[in-house]
């Protein structure tokens, strides 16, 4: 809004904004007071500034016929502290904008000031002053002093620091002292592959310790500890038994220390796993008459547990060593430590050794019905053709033992026994329905784990591990019936 004003000629305009005031200072209030002037009333002090501001604007010639105008400019740029002017066109001509600071500022006729700013009259110097607004004043406040702030924090001393750091690092000479030479490098480097050992020199290397006379026991568990680790890589495998440490493992099999038989037979039956060089060279040393030895005999239990590993891996996918494990009365063996067993984990072990023998003389003879078979299959066929299994079984008892497998409260024992009894049915059923004992377990487990499914589908679990337990009792009773 603006109040214009004419007298003699001349023409004033005064900007009012609710942003603007015109007020006396407390400073000149307090000036005043001071030299003895008597306190002035609030209606006085409206009447004489009225009157001040009227013959300021039309008294001073240079101000006649001129235009005197305070003017509130919007969308002003200030920056920071800086008194920086601004050409802004009016209706009636050009005027310069100030950009107010923190402190008081003089203004000259003609000039504009943005919106927000503060402006007062001087009473004692009779001259309009500008200063930035509450506003305006705390958000340059803050500016003001985050830039300080950011300012502060780049030391001239440091920055110097870092310039000469930076040369330094860009001098050749300075690069090339923190590396070393090419020539060096491979010096040191060939001697470090002189240092490197393969699988092969570290199976000699232990062989050699371990047939050493003066190996004490622990050296031998340790060197052990470290074949076993090797050997489970096939090559590493077949390395040990071309280097004769077979025979150094079955040897530690017939050891009087128990720590060392134990060891002996876990080493034998990582090297025998899924490696069929080391399978025969095994049989081929009388691997088999050893382990079924020492199950037959008063062993421990940790010495049993190792030696029926190596067994496993001895039989699996070999029928000829099968075969040899029958013929030598290994069934008559397993069933005497199931039924000494009371555990249940040597019983699940020699479960799964006997499902794994009917099922893979199973899946051969049902592959053995193709009619494009290579001579490779069509000799293993022939092999597990000799493979007697079922009438030793039933000659045995394992109709009646395997069932035992179910009264464990571990579900992977009865995971186990379910199957293996699933795989014995061709052989077993008349002893099935006649077995009421198996009838009633089956029954009773078959709501167990009925329940437990439902309690898994209520609380939202997404786990058909007891499911499948129920579907392997479905599948069994199905064939007992």
């Amino acid at each position: 809004m603006r109040v214009e004003h004419e007298e003699e000629g001349c023409r004033c305009l005064c900007a009012t904004n609710p942003d603007i005031s015109y007020r006396q200072d407390t400073e000149t209030a307090a000036t005043v007071g001071s030299t003895g002037t008597a306190t002035m009333t609030l209606a006085f002090s409206c009447l004489t500034l009225a009157l001040f501001l009227l013959l300021h604007s039309c008294h001073i010639p240079s101000v006649c016929g001129h235009k005197s105008a305070l003017t509130v400019v919007e969308n002003t740029e200030k920056r920071g502290d800086e008194e920086e002017q601004v050409k802004v066109e009016d209706d009636d001509g050009d005027f310069t904008v100030v950009q107010p600071a923190e402190q008081w500022q003089t203004l000259k006729p003609g000039q504009a000031v943005p919106t927000g700013s503060h402006v007062r009259m001087n009473l004692q110097t009779g001259q309009r002053e500008v200063r930035l607004g509450e506003e305006q004043l705390k958000y340059w406040t803050q500016e003001h002093r985050e830039r300080e702030e950011t300012l502060s924090t780049f030391n001239p001393e440091e920055l110097k620091q870092t310039m000469k750091k930076i040369r330094e690092d860009l001098n050749p000479d300075s690069v090339a002292s923190k590396y070393r030479p090419l020539e060096e490098l491979k010096r040191d480097m060939a001697q470090l592959d002189l240092l490197v050992e393969t699988d092969v020199q570290i199976i000699r290397r232990l062989l050699d310790q371990f047939n050493s006379s003066n190996s004490t026991t622990d050296q031998k568990l340790n060197i052990l500890q470290e074949l076993e680790y090797l050997v489970h890589q096939v090559d590493n495998g077949q390395t040990l038994c071309l280097m004769g440490g077979l025979q150094f493992v079955l040897e530690g099999l017939n050891s009087s220390d128990i720590r060392l038989q134990e060891s002996s037979a876990f080493v034998l039956g990582s090297a025998l796993s899924s490696n069929p060089a080391v399978q025969v060279k095994a049989m081929e040393s009388g691997a088999m008459q050893t382990l079924l030895t020492k199950l037959a005999t008063g062993q421990p239990f940790q010495v049993k547990k190792k030696v029926l590993f190596a067994v496993a891996s001895l039989l699996r996918h070999f029928p000829y060593a099968q075969q040899h494990f029958l013929t030598h009365g290994g069934l008559q063996v397993l069933s005497e430590l199931f039924r000494a067993d009371r555990g249940g984990v040597l019983r699940t072990r020699i479960v799964t050794i006997l499902y794994d023998m009917i099922s893979e003389k199973e899946l051969i003879s049902q592959s053995g019905l193709d009619q494009v078979l290579d001579a490779s299959h069509k000799e293993r066929v022939r092999q597990y053709s000799k493979v007697s299994l079922q009438g030793e079984l039933l000659e045995k008892g394992w109709c009646s033992l395997v069932p035992q497998l179910l009264e464990s409260t571990e579900h992977d024992y009865r995971e186990k026994a379910l199957r293996a009894l699933l795989a014995m049915v061709p052989m077993c059923l008349d002893q099935y329905r006649s077995d009421s004992s198996l009838l009633v377990s089956l029954l009773y487990l078959r709501d167990q784990y009925q329940e437990m499914v439902k309690s898994e589908m209520i609380l939202g679990e997404e786990n058909d591990y007891f499911a499948e337990i129920v579907e392997l009792i479905d599948a069994l009773q199905v064939k007992i019936k």
